[in-house]
C-alpha cells in the first residue's frame, strides 16, 4: 500500500498487519531522511539505529506521537521525514552531550560552560501555519531552503517568500519589547546560513 494511503486509526489501534504495512512503506523513506541529517555529523553508519528510534517513538507513549499527525496539513510521507529529521538531530545533540574524558586540571581551568538564554515564545496564532511550519523546519530542524522545498512540496522561493513574511510579523510583535526592531527600517534579509540560525532563539 502506498505510504500515503497507509491507515493511520489501524496504526494507532496496533493491528499487526498495519504496522507491517506501514513499515515496509515508510522505511526507505525515513533511512533517507536519517541518512541525510546524519551525514552532517559524518554518522552515517548510526542511520540503522536511528530509524529503529523513530519507529520507537511512534509507538512510544500508546501512540502519542502518531496522534498528533493531522492529514489536513501535510502528507504522511512529509510528516514522517520531518520526525525522522527531528529524531537524527536529537540523536546527535545527546551525542554532543556526553562528557568527553579530560585531564584533571585546577578549578579555575575548568570554568562552567555558560547559561544558554530561554528562547523567546511565539503566540501560535501570530504566523500562518505554513509560516510557522517553515520556521520550525529552518530554525529547530536547522534544515536548510532546498530541504525544506522538498519536505513541503513547494518552490524554494515560497520558502524564502514564506520566512520575510514571518520575520516581518515577528519584528512587528516584539517591536513593544525590543524598541529598537521599531527603529530598524531595513528590510529583513534572506534566510541566514545553518550556522546563524543555531544563534536564534526563537521558540515556535
Amino acid at each position: 500500500m502506498p505510504l500515503n494511503h497507509i491507515d493511520i486509526a489501524a496504526l494507532v489501534a496496533g493491528k499487526r498487519e498495519a504496522w507491517e504495512g506501514f513499515i515496509r512503506a515508510a522505511a526507505p523513506l525515513v533511512l533517507a531522511a536519517v541518512r541525510r541529517a546524519l551525514a552532517r555529523a559524518g554518522r552515517n553508519d548510526e542511520a540503522e539505529d536511528v530509524v529503529q528510534q523513530v519507529f520507537e517513538r511512534l509507538c512510544r507513549e500508546d501512540f502519542r506521537l502518531l496522534r498528533t499527525y493531522d492529514p489536513g496539513r501535510a502528507k504522511l510521507s512529509t510528516w514522517l521525514s520531518v520526525v525522522a529529521n527531528s529524531t537524527a538531530l536529537d540523536h546527535l545533540r545527546r551525542l554532543q552531550r556526553v562528557p568527553e574524558p579530560r585531564e584533571i586540571l585546577p578549578e579555575a581551568e575548568n570554568p562552567e560552560p555558560p547559561s544558554q538564554r530561554d528562547p523567546l515564545p511565539i503566540p501560535r496564532n501570530l504566523l500562518t501555519a505554513r509560516q510557522a511550519s517553515i520556521m520550525a523546519l529552518l530554525y529547530e530542524q536547522e534544515l536548510d531552503v532546498s530541504d525544506v522545498a522538498e519536505l513541503l512540496g513547494i518552490t524554494e522561493q515560497t520558502v524564502r517568500s514564506a520566512h520575510h513574511k514571518a520575520i516581518t510579523r515577528l519584528r512587528g510583535y516584539f517591536a513593544e519589547e525590543f524598541p529598537e526592531l521599531s527603529r530598524d527600517e531595513s528590510p529583513p534579509r534572506g534566510v541566514p546560513s545553518r550556522s546563524e540560525r543555531k544563534d536564534k532563539d526563537v521558540q515556535l
